[in-house]
């Protein structure tokens, strides 16, 4: 590779990256961005140049990034991110988001209760605005968010590290999710019932810890990593699932499942909002966080 210095460089090639990185796809990054598939294709050669790395390599699902591309994601998404943050600085009060996008990492059972919510409060606070949920939970999140796979994040914990900021949004508790026929239930009959666990990592979850400490165990017959395949493990059957109580109301609102108080007494836990410390001069992502937290409020929102 020659020598090249930035003033060698069409800088619309960090856009370029940055899609294909995104989308996976040529014909995917050439729809986002408004151009043909054979700019994307002469973009990647010359991006090929610049960096002396294949950077994406063909596979049967489309483009996969090399090591190379994986490492260069951050640092060319961050000066993106100072451009566009530059020009928002021109126009503060513009309300049109068109063509931006925010990567909000969190667990099924958030996006399941609070999904909706969410999109409405953003739409409202960010018009135009493209939010992507992406799946995370608190062994993984602070890594994520560092490497700047995600702008935001929501979970149970997971941001205790030096370069994180982190806001308590609200506090949760776990119920029991059954069959609708099924009546309440004590502890003794919950210990005997087949349980169905949602974990991900398939085998111990805090009901476990929780009969542990009391000397107890329990009987599992089927785990899963998804919230939403519940209603159709559980429906028919006299197994119990126990969950976060906001993903287990609206679980049972939307299928006619039964919620009931967990027996078994498990402690409470921090729902929070994390992101990288660095980030909060964006006055998009701000105005993303502003949203979260109103949509986790059950008093009317305030205006942005």
């Amino acid at each position: 590779m020659s020598q090249m210095n930035i003033a060698e460089v069409d800088l619309n090639l960090l856009k370029t990256f940055e899609a294909l990185h995104d989308e996976s796809s040529a014909s995917r990054a050439a729809l986002r961005l408004g151009v043909t598939q054979s700019a994307i294709s002469a973009g990647l050669r010359r991006l090929r140049e610049v960096y002396g790395d294949q950077l994406f390599v063909r596979t049967g699902r489309g483009l996969a990034p090399t090591l190379r591309a994986n490492q260069l994601k951050p640092l060319i998404s961050e000066a993106l991110d100072r451009c566009r943050q530059s020009l928002a600085m021109v126009n503060p009060d513009n309300q049109q988001y068109q063509g931006r996008s925010v990567v909000l990492g969190l667990s099924d059972d958030f996006e399941i209760a609070y999904g909706r919510r969410l999109m409405d409060e953003i739409t409202r606070c960010a018009p135009r605005l493209r939010v992507i949920f992406r799946q995370t939970h608190s062994q993984i999140v602070a890594g994520a968010l560092l490497d700047r796979t995600l702008d935001l994040a929501i979970t149970a914990g997971g941001f205790a590290h030096s370069r994180l900021s982190r806001q308590v949004l609200g506090e949760g508790d776990y119920r029991c999710l059954v069959d609708a026929d099924q009546p309440s239930m004590s502890l003794d009959e919950f210990v005997t019932r087949e349980h169905v666990l949602v974990s991900s990592g398939g085998f111990i979850g805090i009901t476990d810890e929780g009969l542990a400490a009391q000397g107890l165990s329990r009987q599992v017959c089927a785990s899963t990593s998804h919230f939403a395949a519940l209603p159709f493990l559980l429906k028919g059957s006299q197994a119990v699932a126990t969950i976060p109580g906001h993903a287990a109301e609206v679980i049972g609102a939307m299928t006619g499942l039964r919620v009931l108080a967990c027996p078994l007494a498990l402690p409470r836990y921090p729902i929070e909002l994390g992101w990288q410390t660095q980030a909060q001069l964006d006055p998009l992502l701000l105005k993303v966080r502003e949203a979260i937290v109103a949509s986790f409020t059950w008093s009317p929102p305030s205006t942005c």
